[in-house]
């Protein structure tokens, strides 16, 4: 396949605009096309209104659908009367306008294939329409450069896309813009049959749709169910009825009305008719979050905003209840998914029953459909995993529940199974470093392959690559002299156990390999420190714990700063406090797309003092002194990212916040992460100066913090924050200065850390500062105490 340097998207709506942006997200030019408005004659001003506007409104759009707001400035605009043959510029033409035939028809004969460029690929959007249906309106040619390509809404957060290719698609089309599809834009791909709906909405309308028919049987009401159908069952935490307010319930009814009238041969096609409830939910315009009425709405009550639920029986809405089932109770500290789900179905109150029930259909379903809408499991499991965000897909969860158990409580139920089930002892297994699925086709295993670029942390362990391993972490050699420090304790939290490995993983890096790589596949790089931990010594009054704590804490980070090897850090997703402290101290950083990182101590009571205070001090003296500049932008920038717990919102925000520096990179496919991390490891390695601890640095000094106190001052006087967060940033701002010392007093790294941990201490003992780590703790959220 030719190089893609240019994609054109027609159709600049709500899917058209955000598959724009995630272009522009991967540095890729987009032309963005779309109708003339209605009565705008030829020559007049604003006939490219519908794109340039979609544009401008990329930026006002939550959750953000561009890395960064500039990013806009990579998508050019036109329309189609004028600009059509602009399309002779790009490789790649997607199609995103109306879910219509005759609309894309249009389409197709006037705008794409009059101006296509030779040897371009033309893919569709659509979310269910038959690719062969609208293969017929294209030249014989043309139809093997054409095929599905199904993003899921939003497309920057969501990882599935959907391939469908035709009957005449070429199978190097098809490869190759999976391919790039996969590197460039980071997109896990699942190949679809052309079936209304391919696989992930299939299955995921089913699912929906029979947690409606259980709720009016078993007299559950919504919020009932979606405290069944959410992470207990593993699914997000929008479950059932928060999903379909996110979604649109007006979409949601559409889809199902349209899966019924195309499947008429499903057995099961009855359970996608509406509800009369939802039907007149809709009339009425309570179609979710973009109404403000859903299935949940805020109410003011007494001056407080109130969560509502619908209450399908009345038509009204009630006070959110929280209900509490005891099976669902006892899948709260239970991390895998699997166990969860094993808990939850194995209880016997009323919750227990309805969760059985409604997952037991859905996977029975699931397996029903196989080999109609894909010829293998694992295109299944992805599409729900990538499309839907379930932990398990359905045959993972199979796997979990046990498959001679799920088909023995189905047969005790009188409940009818695929044949094919029966005599099926797992469906995925792991053997020899190779990742095995079961073909039903075959009755056999069939190996799946893996990604070139890719490395799997779960394969090399199964391979006997760990080379040690505690309760908190693990040492896994990469090959090629590159040994991988991998968190694995709840949440990935920073405790003595992980600390003791990172200092065992450089080790070992510096006698035996040339490099290391701190990394994991977990759902979240690190929440930071255990706060468990250190509450519960805060509350005992073992102080003396806590300095050793914070020390050993600080001598892990100065040890990933100055190993005589490059270490590397590839985080992902969340990277909060300690977890933040330990990317800074890296060598280099190859960051997931998607990274959440920030400093966040002080959310808790705390600061950064696992040396992030001191390195965010460092970075603005060093930038001040490169650029032959006074410290103040510096140092006040980075101040403020810790006082105000900044967190960025992607990994290319992190060079702004100056957490990432040039020689650092970004990384669009979460499963080259690692691959692309070692591969920075063997870079440096080669000709690898290891660094020293700093001394003769000029301190900002207490003109500074005063600068700095004075604004807290400004700011409690507003009302904006309490007296105890000023008493905190002021904690920090001291720290950040360098202390009480006149600017330009000469400084060593060693005394701001000896500064952090002082501090760090004098925090712990305070009363509010231990209410702040409690009420982490117990809610999930800071306290503005």
């Amino acid at each position: 396949m030719k190089r893609i340097d240019k994609v054109a998207v027609l159709g600049s709506g709500v899917m058209g605009s955000a598959i724009a942006a995630h272009l522009a997200n991967a540095g890729i030019s987009v032309l963005l096309l779309d109708m003339v408005p209605p009565a705008t004659a030829p020559g007049a001003e604003g006939r490219s209104r519908l794109a340039e506007t979609a544009v401008q409104n990329l930026a006002k759009l939550k959750p953000a659908p561009l890395f960064l707001s500039e990013y806009s400035t990579w998508i050019e605009t036109g329309n189609f009367e004028d600009d059509a043959p602009r399309l002779k510029e790009c490789d790649w033409v997607i199609e995103a306008v109306l879910e219509n035939l005759a609309v894309k028809q249009h389409v197709f004969t006037h705008v794409v294939v009059p101006n296509l460029k030779e040897g371009a690929i033309l893919s569709t959007n659509t979310s269910g329409l038959s690719v062969e249906a609208m293969a017929q309106f294209l030249p014989e040619e043309l139809r093997t450069r054409f095929l599905v390509t199904h993003f899921f809404n939003p497309p920057r957060y969501m990882r599935l896309m959907e391939i469908v290719p035709g009957r005449k698609t070429s199978p190097e089309t098809v490869s190759g813009l999976a391919r790039f599809i996969e590197a460039r834009l980071g997109k896990g791909v699942v190949y679809a049959k052309d079936t209304p709906n391919f696989i992930a909405n299939r299955i995921g309308t089913y699912a929906g749709a029979n947690a409606v028919k259980h709720m009016l049987e078993m007299g559950f009401n919504v919020e009932e169910v979606d405290a069944l159908t959410g992470p207990a069952l593993g699914r997000p935490k929008t479950a059932t009825f928060g999903l379909w307010d996110l979604v649109g319930i007006d979409t949601v009814a559409r889809v199902c009305a349209n899966t019924y009238e195309l499947l008429p041969n499903d057995d099961e096609r009855d359970i996608f008719r509406i509800p009369d409830f939802i039907t007149k939910m809709v009339a009425a315009g309570q179609i979710g979050k973009k109404a403000g009425q859903g299935f949940y709405q805020r109410q003011t009550v007494e001056g407080k905003s109130v969560k509502f639920f619908y209450d399908h029986r009345t038509g009204g809405y009630l006070p959110t209840a929280k209900p509490s089932f005891p099976s669902v109770g006892a899948t709260k500290q239970l991390d895998l998914p699997a166990e969860r789900i094993r808990t939850l179905i194995g209880d016997n109150d009323r919750g227990a029953e309805y969760a059985w029930k409604t997952l037991r259909d859905t996977l029975i379903y699931a397996a029903k459909r196989i080999p109609e809408i894909s010829d293998d499991i694992a295109n299944v499991d992805n599409a729900m995993k990538w499309g839907y965000n379930w932990e398990l897909g359905p045959f993972e969860t199979l796997d979990g529940i046990g498959v001679a158990a799920f088909v023995a409580r189905a047969d005790r139920e009188g409940i009818a199974i695929p044949e094919w089930l029966r005599g099926v002892e797992r469906f995925y297994k792991i053997e020899g470093a190779k990742r095995y699925q079961f073909n039903p086709a075959a009755g056999a295993f069939q190996e799946i392959p893996v990604a070139p670029g890719t490395v799997s942390l779960t394969l090399l362990k199964e391979a006997g690559r760990t080379v040690e391993r505690n309760p908190g972490a693990s040492l896994i050699d990469l090959g090629d002299g590159v040994f991988c420090v991998e968190f694995h304790g709840k949440m990935n939290t920073i405790g003595p156990d992980v600390m003791s490995m990172i200092g065992k993983g450089i080790r070992r890096a510096e006698e035996e390999g040339i490099g290391l790589v701190i990394g994991n596949e977990g759902s979240l790089f690190s929440a930071g420190a255990n706060l468990m931990l250190l509450a519960m010594a805060i509350a005992e009054g073992e102080y003396d714990d806590v300095a050793m704590m914070v020390k050993g804490f600080q001598k892990a980070m100065m040890g990933i700063k100055y190993a005589k090897v490059p270490v590397v850090a590839a985080p992902h997703q969340l990277v909060m406090g300690g977890g933040c402290e330990t990317c800074l101290h890296a060598d280099a950083m190859v960051a997931h797309a998607e990274t959440y990182m920030g400093l966040v101590e002080i959310g808790v009571g705390l600061l950064p003092a696992g040396g992030g205070t001191k390195e965010m001090a460092l970075r603005a003296i060093r930038m001040a002194d490169e650029n032959g500049a006074d410290v103040s932008p510096f140092i006040f920038k980075n101040y403020q990212t810790i006082a105000m717990a900044k967190v960025s919102t992607s990994a290319a925000e992190l060079f702004r916040m100056g957490m990432m520096r040039p020689g650092d990179a970004i990384c669009m496919n979460l499963d080259r992460r690692l691959h692309d991390a070692k591969l920075k490891v063997i870079d440096l390695a080669a000709n690898y100066r290891p660094g020293r601890p700093v001394t003769g640095i000029k301190a900002p000094g207490r003109s500074y913090a005063a600068s700095m106190k004075t604004q807290l001052w400004n700011l409690v006087q507003g009302g904006y924050i309490s007296e105890y967060d000023r008493y905190l940033a002021s904690t920090i701002a001291d720290v950040i200065t360098g202390g009480d010392v006149p600017g330009g007093t000469l400084i060593t790294e060693e005394y701001l850390l000896d500064l952090e941990r002082e501090a760090f201490l004098k925090l712990c003992g305070q009363k509010k500062t231990l209410e702040r780590i409690q009420h982490m703790l117990k809610k999930g959220r800071p306290l503005r105490n």
